[in-house]
């Protein structure tokens, strides 16, 4: 059985990056830039105003001495003659700069009479003005490989004229229940059955990582079931199978893979809860064969899949992010196994602290809700303390 540090080392040895491809600039939120995305033209594309007032060339001696309003230039109908000394042009925010103007003038700085303009005040030669290009220039490079595309990086490439980018795929994942005691939500349980929660978990946290969830169904407790639904999986670029992978005579994950062409890079972590979680490849797509109990689900799929997911996304950084925060109250250890424990973790008092759920059975749900990190408690520590100095994992979506 291995510790948790090297089953995390394993999958990112065993798992390279998707091959990028070329995508739409609207089709990409949330993937990685598999390379550096260049401005076509430059921004802004011409001098313009960044306020609502007057264009003038050349400030008048004294402010007695009137400006002849002669046009004006708005956002997307701009003035097409030239300013000279002596006059302004009425402009919007956002409008070309008329040529031979340098200045704006804020409307609440001057005094409109007769069709001329007198300002209130001396002011600054180039003021209110944005110069072509200050913002990037063509060919600049605005977003970098390895950056994941969110709004803001989307909007500043579309301002650039943008419109295809070098991506990381979106992840076709493949989802497998597995037992005989699962039912669709929907449907009234009977004796015996449970709603199959785990899925919803499941997908929901990958559309919350930008992949796009393959539902495949409920396969009963069998190997010529779970050998049809394998089957379906290998069109996906990730495997992921509940329940079936611990060593009970209804778990036959691991017996169905044997049929086929599975290499089984590790089975069982030194990990409470999630003890039996399977990692490995099948016909040399990834594959997780997760525990069923749906507080290990939750946590090994957190713990294992989400780095697995990030590395074949293109991420530069895959590994889980790490705090040290202040314990809020006494927890156990988990004894040889690294006990991972479901928290919140807040910012007060100028410090990060962490409140463990008292809720930590494998087998429930409630755990899951409002938290936002997982504790990690080493390995042969019985307990630790309130006050305590702990490392917690965040929970992100992506």
């Amino acid at each position: 059985m291995i510790s948790y540090d090297e089953a995390l080392q394993s999958i990112v040895e065993a798992i390279s990056p998707l091959e990028p491809r070329e995508t739409s600039l609207h089709e990409a939120s949330g993937l990685v830039l598999a390379k550096p995305a260049k401005a076509l033209w430059q921004m802004p594309r011409w001098d313009n105003s960044a306020m609502d007032g007057f264009a003038i060339n050349g400030i008048p001696d004294s402010a007695d001495t009137g400006l002849s309003i002669i046009g004006a230039s708005y956002a997307g109908h701009p003035f097409s003659d030239s300013v000279n000394p002596g006059e302004a042009v009425r402009i919007t925010t956002g409008a070309a700069l008329p040529y031979g103007a340098h200045t704006v003038i804020p409307i609440e700085d001057a005094t409109e009479e007769d069709n001329q303009i007198f300002l209130k005040e001396r002011p600054r030669h180039g003021q209110h003005v944005r110069y072509a290009g200050e913002e990037y220039s063509s060919g600049e490079v605005l977003v970098d490989f390895g950056t994941v595309l969110k709004a803001g990086e989307i909007a500043l490439l579309s301002s650039a004229g943008v419109e295809q980018v070098y991506v990381y795929p979106r992840l076709r994942v493949a989802l497998i229940s597995t037992g005989d005691e699962l039912v669709e939500l929907g449907q009234t349980p009977g004796p015996g059955q449970i709603i199959n929660s785990n899925l919803h978990y499941l997908r929901t946290r990958l559309f919350e990582c930008g992949c796009t969830p393959v539902s495949l169904g409920i396969g009963a407790d069998n190997q010529k079931t779970l050998d049809q639904l394998i089957d379906q999986a290998v069109d996906a670029d990730l495997i992921i199978t509940t329940g079936g992978v611990s060593v009970g005579v209804k778990d036959h994950v691991q017996s169905t893979l044997q049929t086929r062409n599975f290499e089984r890079i590790f089975w069982k972590v030194a990990i409470k809860p999630g003890k039996p979680v399977l990692f490995g490849k099948v016909e040399e797509i990834p594959f997780f064969g997760l525990p069923g109990n749906p507080a290990a689900t939750a946590a090994t799929f957190e713990l294992f899949v989400k780095p697995a997911i990030k590395r074949l996304s293109g991420h530069v950084d895959v590994l889980p992010k790490k705090r040290m925060a202040t314990l809020m109250h006494e927890v156990k250890g988990g004894g040889k196994r690294q006990a991972f424990l479901w928290c919140s973790l807040q910012w007060e008092e100028n410090r990060y602290q962490v409140t463990v759920s008292q809720r930590q059975g494998s087998g429930q749900n409630r755990c899951l809700t409002t938290k936002n990190a997982i504790l990690a408690v080493p390995t042969n520590v019985s307990s630790l303390n309130a006050g305590d100095q702990v490392q917690v994992l965040l929970i992100e979506s992506t």
